[in-house]
């Protein structure tokens, strides 16, 4: 079964964890210095916010598949529809080692495709950067407004 993922940047991480929290009635799964993420079951939803991205608000979408033959489907359907993909593999980001790719809808909207495979205790595997840094959230591979191909690389550093 599919989860739906929502990743929200936020400018004060402490007061939306606060609302957030009250507005699920239910405190995150997991919290980090720039980081927090809420594994609900109703709706089925894994909602994330961080304070990496460029500007407060919707950063990107997707789908959390709970095994890699539904991961797999969802690239099949992507590739079926001729959408641009963006497969990045196994990757290590927001706190997480996964297996993923990135589609962008006709607005640049990116919207992430991912299996779990493990939690990790750093943002992104290989990055020196300070927990605080303003990188990217989870390696999205777009900049709003602006489409990504098969052949654009993630313009952030952490994967």
């Amino acid at each position: 079964m599919k989860r739906f993922h929502v990743h929200v940047h936020v400018n004060d991480l402490k007061a939306s964890i606060a609302f957030y929290s009250k507005l699920f009635a239910a405190e995150p799964a997991r919290v980090e210095a720039d980081y927090a993420k809420w594994m609900l079951e109703d709706p089925r939803i894994n909602f994330a916010i961080s304070t990496r991205g460029e500007a407060a608000g919707v950063d990107h979408l997707g789908f959390q598949t709970d095994d890699a033959e539904e991961l797999a489907e969802l690239k099949a359907r992507a590739t079926e529809a001729d959408m641009a993909l963006l497969d990045q593999g196994e990757t290590s980001c927001c706190y997480a080692r996964s297996e993923k790719h990135w589609v962008t809808d006709p607005q640049g909207i990116a919207w992430e495709h991912f299996h779990t495979l493990d939690n990790i205790p750093v943002f992104g595997e290989g990055s020196k950067e300070p927990a605080a840094a303003q990188a990217p959230a989870c390696c999205a591979p777009t900049s709003r407004g602006k489409p990504v191909g098969v052949a654009v690389k993630p313009a952030s550093t952490c994967c």
